[in-house]
């Protein structure tokens, strides 16, 4: 390292060289996530159900996980959500308006045995997925 009169410069530098390696600051920098996360930067984003469908689970579990198509309103961007809950799917009809948020997968990633979904519902027509899967609130008609 080096340490005399004029080093600062050199310093200075190798500091900032440091800095760009690690991921979460260049990302930062560089503006990544509202570039290419669909759902820009925001935690929360309201779209309409295209399809519902299931997906195989990843190895060592087997079943069928349930998950819906939703088009972002903000950008039209079409990406796939996970419905989590028993039975939830059910509540949730073609043309419906639902909310999805993050999944919880590091680097926005997947998570566990979920194959390439990176975003769950939590909303369908402006009412939460859980109170109108207990049955403590009706799904509002659109």
């Amino acid at each position: 390292m080096p340490n005399g009169e004029f080093a600062a410069r050199k310093l200075v530098r190798q500091r900032k060289h440091q800095r760009m390696l690690k991921k979460w600051l260049k990302r930062k920098k560089f503006k990544l996530k509202q570039k290419y996360d669909p759902m820009g930067t925001v935690p929360r984003a309201k779209g309409l159900v295209l399809q519902k469908f299931a997906v195989e689970q990843k190895q060592p579990h087997s079943g069928m996980i349930k998950c819906v198509r939703v088009q972002l309103v903000k950008n039209h961007k079409v990406v796939g959500a996970f419905v989590p809950g028993d039975g939830s799917i059910n509540f949730i009809d073609e043309h419906d308006e639902v909310v999805i948020e993050g999944l919880g997968g590091s680097q926005r990633g997947q998570m566990g045995c979920i194959p390439g979904m990176k975003y769950k519902v939590v909303a369908v027509n402006s009412t939460d997925l859980q109170m109108v899967r207990k049955g403590k609130k009706e799904k509002p008609k659109r």
